[in-house]
Parts: C-alpha cells; structure tokens; sequence
C-alpha cells in the first residue's frame, strides 16, 4: 500500500500540533529533507542512552533539566529524540516520513542497539515501538501513555474519504506501517509500560494491549492517580523508582 498516504496534510494538521523551541546549539540529525535539532546529554560513553521520544504538543526543550538530571543519577546517558516540524527541527510533522526518521535518528547517536533503551511518551511512543521494531537487540523499550491501536487514534480526527481513500485502504496502510501488535510481538527484549488508569486521552486499554503483546520480559504498571499529561508529576516516586529499577536490570 502507498505509504504516501500517511503524510496527508489533513493527519499532519490535526494529529501533531508542533511548537517552536528555542534551543542553544542541538545536536543535529539529517534526515534529508527535514534536519531534526535533538539534545544528547552524555554522562559517560560506557553507560547505557535513554533514548526519548517525547509526546504531542511537547518539544525536546520541555525535557532538559530534572529529567535528565535524574537520569543520569540513574547512571544513564539521554538522548533526546525531536521530530520534524518541532522544537528547531525543519520539515511538516508527517506520519510516513516520521517512521522514516527513526533509523537515522537512532543511527546518529552511533552506539550499538544493545546500549540503548527506547522510552516513548504518547504519540512518542509510535517511534519508540518503530525502533524496536528497527532495532530489536536494543538494550529495553519503556512505553508510558502508549498507543496501542493508531488506526483507532487517527480515525478520531480523520476519515477516510477527507483523504481520498477508502476504510480499508486505509486500515490496510496503518496494518502495514503501524501494526503495533506484531511489532510489540517480535520485540523480545525487556519492557516497561506506564499508564495511569483515568487517561482521559488514550486510555488505559492501550497500556494493557502493548503488554499482554509483547513476547518478552515485561511489567505492566497502571497507576490509579493522575491523568494523560500529568502521570508522572502524580506519581513521580514510583514512576521514578520503576524506571531506576527497570534500568538497573538491563
């Protein structure tokens, strides 16, 4: 099917809402036709790299500061992973094109996959689970406010005829580029997935269905306070204390 069908300017204009950031010097990622302006905090070159991809309506600048800190008293260095139309990055927040950014992305950092762990935040977790996907020897994938099913988030916004295509060529599209359930299958590594009960935006069923799919060791944490966008300021002990130990096994 014609990937091309995902970097229709209708999903671009209603499923991302990029910002504009004001970054000192990023670390630069050539994807070709976009230049992405990432952040790579490095604590020490034979550490693990928390690799971070942030959600919707948020930018890499929103992720400096406490949280890398704390990251790195988990003994973890952090890249922090921009998508194209946000924060400094060149190029249209695109669907197909933004699977495409994955691998040079990842490829930039210029570590081995098993020295990495993919984190994924919301939307951000579609480019986490894709580079799983890429890079299935990675060191661990921590999934928080998941999507599970991205035809069920899109179709929210979207419909098939807006796009000039039908249901299920477009069901075919996403079930080809972004089957969560295989990809979440063929990831054999350890995982991580957060979600909190009262999502009001994706809700918990998402969190539970990248679980039970995945096919390696993995833990589940549904916690019962806090929302989509505050998750981890409701739960910032545990949250914090859940990924130390998370880290801590690899």
């Amino acid at each position: 099917m014609y990937k091309e069908l995902l970097n229709h300017h209708l999903i671009s204009e209603r499923y991302f809402f990029p910002r504009q950031g004001s970054l000192f010097d990023p670390f630069w990622v050539d994807c070709g036709d976009a230049q992405l302006a990432c952040v790579y905090h490095e604590l020490d070159p034979r550490v693990k790299t928390l690799v971070h991809f942030h959600g919707n309506g948020e930018i890499v600048d929103d992720w400096q500061g406490d949280f890398v800190t704390l990251m790195h008293q988990m003994s973890c260095n952090v890249f922090l992973a921009e998508l194209r139309g946000y924060g400094r990055s060149s190029g249209e927040p695109q669907l197909g094109k933004m699977l495409d950014d994955v691998m040079p992305t990842i490829e930039a950092i210029g570590k081995p996959a098993n020295e990495l762990i993919f984190f994924g935040r919301s939307v951000g977790s579609i480019f986490a689970i894709e580079a799983a996907a890429r890079f299935p020897d990675a060191a661990g994938l921590v999934i928080e406010s998941g999507v599970a099913d991205v035809l069920e988030r899109l179709l929210l916004r979207v419909q098939p005829l807006e796009l000039g295509c039908s249901s299920d060529e477009l069901s075919a599209v996403v079930a080809e580029y972004l089957n969560h359930q295989q990809k979440m299958a063929e990831y054999t590594g350890p995982l991580l997935v957060m979600h909190t009960e009262h999502d009001g935006l994706v809700d918990a069923s998402h969190g539970q269905r990248l679980y039970d799919w995945a096919g390696g060791r993995k833990q589940l944490k549904i916690f019962p306070q806090g929302n989509h966008n505050d998750i981890m300021y409701e739960n910032a002990r545990e949250y914090f204390s859940l990924l130390a130990d998370f880290i801590r096994s690899l």
